[in-house]
């Protein structure tokens, strides 16, 4: 009995600090979240525009890679001037004069938590923020006996909660 009066104790008290840790996280996490859901708008974003000096001659795949711009199709070609949407590319001199929507650099930086891969620097953060996040999903159910109503209607929300989830991601 004591074992899991520790373990009740120890789960509560963790969830409690690491809470209050993860706060700062959560709230970045969470604006950026939200930002992420409208980024097939313009919404916050501003026009930023650029002139870069490419390698000659790219084809249209290349340019695509060189210039990170998704959907990139040239639309007419003049002489050696490929015109794209928002922008153009001399392929005789390798000078790209474009324009792309952007976020603004802080809101920018918070969104690129979610795009994350194992080689950046900010990988251990989103690691840590998962697993932290993981654990506060077992220790809530250390906050009640399980013997109470409050811990049985908890076990329903969270059934519902990952139906509701399971149908969403399936639609």
């Amino acid at each position: 009995m004591d074992k899991i009066k520790d373990t009740r104790s120890f789960m509560r008290i963790t969830h409690r600090y690491l809470g209050y840790f993860l706060a700062g996280i959560m709230a970045v996490y969470a604006v950026s979240g939200i930002i992420l859901v409208y980024r097939d708008t313009d919404f916050l974003k501003s026009e930023k525009k650029y002139e870069k000096t490419l390698s000659v001659n790219l084809s249209e795949k290349e340019l695509k890679k060189e210039l990170k711009m998704k959907g990139l199709e040239v639309e007419k070609t003049e002489g050696s001037v490929l015109h794209f949407k928002k922008g153009t590319y001399d392929s005789a001199t390798g000078v790209a004069k474009y324009s792309k929507m952007e976020l603004p650099f802080v809101l920018d930086k918070m969104v690129s938590l979610h795009k994350s891969q194992s080689k950046d620097a900010i990988a251990p953060l989103s690691i840590f923020f998962g697993v932290a996040l993981f654990f506060f999903v077992i220790s809530s159910f250390w906050m009640f006996n399980p013997k109470t109503k409050a811990f049985k209607r908890g076990i329903k929300f969270t059934i519902a909660g990952l139906i509701i989830s399971l149908l969403l991601l399936f639609i």
